[in-house]
């Protein structure tokens, strides 16, 4: 998982409107007559709701400094309290937009300040969300060598204690999904590459065995097109079986992921089929008669998908697909120079985990 690009600066009325919450919750607990926790309490609830679908960055500053007072307060009379204001501290700052680690390291030590307290004083399930979210700045820090993905898994595998399949469905999809891109992400020597991608077609089928389609539609679209992600790469004796599974895979996925309700969703699996179309056979059992239509319907995903991407600024993806709608074009030119004729493995396209 990437740290996500920096937004557009938001209107200056949002700015305005966080400070002045800021201001006013600060305050307000210094002229209550309320009791000590009882104003930790609230610095924590305005905090709190001020992360919940923040539409700009500064909303989420605002949350760090209510935090930080709460732990000012704190101090060492509410430890619990104080674990938590860390704890909600670390999310504010993993959530807002960066193109560097400052805002992570952050994170990553606030979580780390807060886990032996909520480890003593915590129900467990309080534990498995920070164990959660530690891991999740852990995986962003790995591409900046600053941190390791296998003390990413660990965390998630911590959290997974609690957050099993049959009490926290989503949240154990959605630990296996990370599990699984950390898997396929992990910088190992490539005679262990099997194992990795093994390892990730495991997380998530384990993941779909508690997720449906009727129950949790966007869990099930996610773990479905990073299944058929997985399963097109995995090294295998048999690769059409492979590939078929993820060509059923992606299918699935794209019952929920539709260009009306979720576009960029829709363009990434479309483009990971047009992937996995490009080097499938027209006919399964005579491999030997080509595959002009696939790639045909592999050409029209690429346009779509590069449409889609260009629309909504995604300028990285886009790219990524242009490239392969160059290819799939040339195979096309060839084809109705050759007319026919094995033109065996065209070499892999990346895939859009999302």
């Amino acid at each position: 998982m990437q740290p996500v690009a920096r937004k557009p600066e938001p209107s200056n009325t949002l700015i305005s409107q966080s400070q002045i919450t800021v201001k006013a919750a600060i305050a307000a607990i210094e002229s209550e007559t309320a009791s000590l926790s009882e104003k930790i309490e609230m610095l924590l609830a305005i905090a709190t709701d001020l992360q919940q679908k923040p539409q700009s960055s500064q909303q989420l500053e605002a949350a760090i400094a209510l935090y930080d007072k709460a732990i000012e307060l704190a101090l060492k009379s509410y430890p619990l309290f104080k674990a938590r204001a860390l704890a909600g501290k670390g999310t504010a700052l993993r959530t807002i937009p960066s193109e560097d680690t400052e805002l992570l390291l952050a994170a990553k030590q606030a979580y780390e300040l807060a886990l032996p307290i909520l480890q003593e004083l915590a129900s467990p399930k309080e534990v498995a969300e920070v164990e959660m979210n530690l891991g999740l700045v852990l995986q962003a820090l790995v591409p900046f060598q600053q941190a390791k993905m296998q003390d990413a898994i660990s965390a998630y595998k911590r959290s997974l204690r609690v957050f099993n399949g049959l009490t926290h469905p989503q949240e154990y999809a959605i630990l296996q999904n990370n599990i699984a891109i950390a898997y396929l992400s992990f910088p190992l020597v490539p005679e262990k590459a099997e194992m990795r991608q093994a390892l990730a077609v495991q997380s998530l089928k384990e993941a779909l065995q508690w997720i449906t389609l009727r129950d949790h539609p966007k869990e099930y679209a996610m773990l479905q097109n990073n299944l058929a992600n997985a399963l097109q790469y995995l090294p295998s004796t048999h690769p059409l079986e492979n590939n078929l599974q993820a060509l059923t895979a992606y299918d699935e996925a794209l019952k929920v992921r539709t260009l009306q309700d979720t576009p960029l969703e829709y363009a990434s699996t479309i483009a990971n089929k047009a992937n996995l179309l490009y080097n499938l056979p027209d006919d399964v059992e005579h491999p030997e008669v080509g595959n002009r239509q696939n790639l045909l319907q592999a050409k029209t995903y690429y346009q779509k998908a590069l449409q889609i991407f260009s629309q909504y600024g995604e300028l990285g993806r886009g790219e990524v697909v242009a490239a392969a709608l160059v290819e799939v074009e040339k195979e096309l030119a060839a084809w109705e120079m050759k007319r026919g004729g094995d033109k065996g493995d065209k070499g892999d396209k990346k895939p859009i985990n999302y």
